[in-house]
């Protein structure tokens, strides 16, 4: 069975995104900040038509991040288009292309067709909570890791269920002051340290469950 697989950036202050999320500020006022160490890689310059970049210890985590899943989870404010019936027009914050590349489950309370995008990226709503959500991801990952894409809310059910296999929280040194905390209201998971890498700007800490 796959993996459901968490990657995620923090603040030293506990922060996931800022304060104030909004359609102007997707990751709150100041949250586009977390990834900073993210931007200048080789990797994420490469998935986006871009020439050169760097490499560091970042590199693994970042490649991780940007391939080798099978299929994604995601809350409905990680997909953007505003709470409530949709708006067939909304169709996610990527553009006609989006850079997941294989199905994509979106937790909403409220029905839609499937969104077929191009590049493999197909969009599932799924209405009937996150067990189901995961399994067919999993069914659709084709033995392949499942990544959990957030928001902090899902992130925090899937937490507190049992379900999450692995974190990776990349740990930056800044202070968004507010916003919203991946480590809130998850009863009692337990998690285990595994494995921890500096890199310039950045400390990858990665968790298994207890």
């Amino acid at each position: 069975m796959s993996k459901l697989k968490l990657n995620i950036t923090m603040s030293v202050d506990g922060f996931v995104a800022g304060p104030d999320q909004s359609l102007e500020h997707p990751l709150g006022v100041g949250g586009e900040r977390l990834h900073g160490w993210l931007y200048p890689l080789k990797a994420f310059r490469g998935g986006h038509g871009e020439e050169g970049g760097e490499v560091n210890a970042s590199t693994p985590f970042a490649e991780d991040i940007l391939g080798g899943a099978g299929a994604t989870v995601m809350g409905r404010n990680m997909f953007g288009g505003g709470p409530g019936p949709w708006d067939e027009s909304w169709k996610g914050w990527w553009g006609d292309d989006p850079p997941f590349h294989h199905p994509v489950f979106v937790l909403t309370n409220h029905a839609r067709a499937p969104l077929e995008m191009q590049g493999g990226t197909t969009f599932h709503f799924v209405t009937d909570g996150i067990e189901s959500a995961l399994e067919q991801a999993q069914a659709a990952a084709g033995g392949k890791v499942v990544s959990l894409g957030g928001g902090a809310s899902v992130a925090q059910q899937y937490l507190a269920a049992g379900l999450l296999d692995e974190i990776v929280v990349s740990v930056v040194p800044i202070l968004l002051g507010g916003g919203a905390r991946l480590f809130e209201n998850v009863g009692e998971a337990k998690l285990e340290q595994v494995e921890s890498v500096e890199a310039p700007g950045v400390t990858h800490i990665r968790y298994g469950r207890a």
